[in-house]
């Protein structure tokens, strides 16, 4: 492939997001998930475009919820992560290019069950969109890896190599497909991800983001007694000696960690980290707590032309996850801009 994954804060067409679904996994806050889905979808809506994907039957629903502002339609799925099972979309400047890779989904090592109607969604997405389809043999879910579109990808040992994802794939030959499918040339292995994530087994989206070219968030809790503390900073150091595709060190911002609050008799951890980046806007999820305030602060400094906004998610990490677990983006296709001058 001469495609590549562009980076996030590239320009996007829209969002790809999915109507929560999994009774058994949300349980008594199902209602809640509803409530902050459809308030991410809102807040993304003002800075672009939003499909949400609702099963069978939940259109009505999911429609009500969000507003006019958000467009639903209605595809067999069961479960709402689409960062993990939706498509990964690649695009060609050079050629007016643009795929969607589709790599297959087992629900995070078989965790939850059914999941081979995500494991179809891509395919029924990128054939909604009409978006050529570019399949792959190997599982991988895109919280898994974070790019900086100039050839640069993170991804975390924890997960990638875990034996209940791609068993039979040797490192090398997972790094090849990433290569291959990604249009990645430099990819940078983080040996851990969250101690705590026995959701996803360790996905880059909580402990760092690329922001811009040769620039990284880091999730770095302040208190030695995190459970992640001593693993973020062995993560830290690979990427202070790391260098990004283009032969450049990384300029590293820290992050605090995340807030806990208390849901449904848990104590509920909010990664400020899990952010999404539509076009001129930030996304942040936030615990509602005051402390929220500083990372907010971190995230307007290292991205001052974007505004940034905090969306109280307690529900979402008590699925499991925050908004960039639950956003997927479409970028804009190359040359669109210039057709559109043509045209006019």
């Amino acid at each position: 492939m001469t495609m590549r994954m562009p980076a996030e804060w590239a320009e996007h067409e829209g969002t790809l997001m999915a109507w929560p679904t999994r009774a058994d996994l949300w349980g008594a806050v199902l209602e809640s998930a509803k409530d902050e889905y459809a308030e991410v979808a809102r807040t993304i809506a003002r800075f672009e475009p939003v499909l949400m994907v609702a099963p069978p039957g939940a259109g009505a629903e999911a429609q009500a919820r969000c507003g006019d502002t958000v467009e639903v339609i209605e595809l067999p799925i069961d479960d709402s992560w689409f960062r993990d099972s939706g498509p990964i979309f690649v695009t060609d400047p050079d050629n007016d290019g643009r795929a969607g890779v589709d790599f297959r989904f087992n629900a995070w090592g078989g965790k939850h069950t059914p999941w081979d109607a995500d494991d179809r969604i891509s395919a029924l997405l990128l054939e909604r969109l009409g978006v050529e389809r570019v399949a792959s043999t190997m599982i991988l879910e895109g919280g898994a890896i974070t790019v900086d579109g100039e050839g640069t990808l993170i991804t975390t040992e924890q997960c990638l190599l875990h034996p209940n994802r791609n068993p039979d794939w040797t490192r090398e030959q997972i790094e090849d497909e990433l290569k291959a499918r990604l249009g990645v040339t430099t990819v940078i292995w983080l040996p851990y991800g969250g101690a705590e994530d026995f959701e996803t087994d360790g996905h880059v989206d909580g402990c760092c983001a690329f922001i811009a070219p040769a620039t990284v968030i880091v999730q770095l809790p302040e208190d030695p007694a995190h459970p992640d503390y001593e693993r973020c900073r062995a993560n830290l150091e690979i990427l202070q000696n790391s260098l990004d595709a283009q032969g450049r060190k990384l300029r590293i911002i820290p992050i605090p960690q995340s807030n806990r609050v208390d849901l449904d008799g848990q104590e509920i951890e909010v990664g400020y980290l899990n952010f999404y980046l539509p076009n001129g806007g930030v996304v942040v999820p936030i615990a509602g707590v005051p402390a929220d305030a500083g990372a907010l602060a971190v995230l307007a400094e290292a991205m001052p032309d974007r505004e940034v906004v905090g969306v109280r998610t307690p529900a979402l990490a008590y699925g499991g996850g925050g908004i960039h677990c639950i956003t997927q983006q479409i970028p804009k296709a190359p040359g669109t801009a210039a057709r559109k001058a043509t045209a006019a």
